[in-house]
């Protein structure tokens, strides 16, 4: 369901990025830039994350692909997380990631005037199985499901590669609108419905960041290596857009209206 043929180069810092890359995700759906995040704020945000993580009272969200009661040790508990969420009030180093005036300054210039963030989570793919993300779309989620486009950032805070687990996308897909999504491995769009041989895999070195439409078809696979990758992923909203009716979530991003089967 991936390709590893073909790579996506990232620009190499943030001044680098003109309106010609603003013109560039939006017809591509998406752009990267490396070192937005600098050594020692992606350092933070490890230590940030890990100490959520082994914190027992955190008031932060910890999905375990595991029963709790299963992990004996650190190490065990550190391979069965798969997400943290909602820490931007938990954490200070997470808070500064979350607000970093340079990622503020290229979403707004992404999405052309004042934003909000919608979602602050971790998505961490522990080595030795680290599990797949399938191809989907951000805003088929109810929580980003608002009524203009949504932003997401996804900061690389260990090498990400094409043998751990890095982002693959399917370049313009962004154009073709909300599609059915399916409850299969994951909340996903159906496997035959993805245009595999379109796929462009973006490695990014620890501080670089994904920057891409919400409704852009994108995807991870297993990390089956022996490295952690581990990466904090944001996403914003036009400061005045509003979430989708129910009606309106139906007809772009379920199969009610139409039967389809995946």
């Amino acid at each position: 369901m991936y390709r590893f043929d073909r790579c996506y180069t990232p620009l190499s810092s943030l001044n680098d990025f003109t309106e010609e890359h603003v013109k560039a995700y939006r017809e591509q759906g998406f752009i990267a830039i490396d070192q937005v995040l600098q050594k020692g704020e992606v350092e933070a945000s490890v230590s940030a994350i890990m100490e959520v993580m082994f914190d027992l009272e955190t008031k932060a969200k910890i999905q375990f692909t595991k029963p709790q009661h299963e992990l004996t040790s650190d190490v065990e508990r550190e391979l069965a997380v798969r997400k943290v969420s909602e820490f931007v009030d938990v954490h200070t180093a997470l808070h500064a990631a979350a607000y970093h005036p340079s990622i503020l300054s290229v979403v707004e210039r992404l999405l052309g005037g004042p934003v909000k963030l919608a979602q602050d989570q971790a998505l961490l793919k522990p080595p030795y199985g680290g599990g797949e993300k399938p191809w989907h779309q951000d805003m088929a989620y109810g929580n980003l499901s608002y009524e203009k486009a949504v932003v997401g950032v996804w900061i690389a805070l260990d090498n990400a590669g094409l043998g751990n687990g890095c982002m693959h996308v399917i370049p313009q897909s962004h154009r073709d609108g909300g599609v059915p999504h399916y409850a299969v491995r994951d909340w996903q769009i159906c496997d035959r419905y993805v245009p595999v041989e379109e796929d462009v895999a973006i490695p990014l070195n620890p501080g670089g960041a994904l920057f891409f439409h919400g409704l852009l078809y994108h995807g991870t696979p297993f990390n089956f290596s022996t490295h952690r990758r581990r990466a904090l992923q944001f996403h914003y909203a036009p400061s005045e857009a509003q979430k989708m009716s129910p009606g309106e979530y139906k007809r772009m991003f379920t199969n009610e209206l139409t039967n389809a089967e995946c």
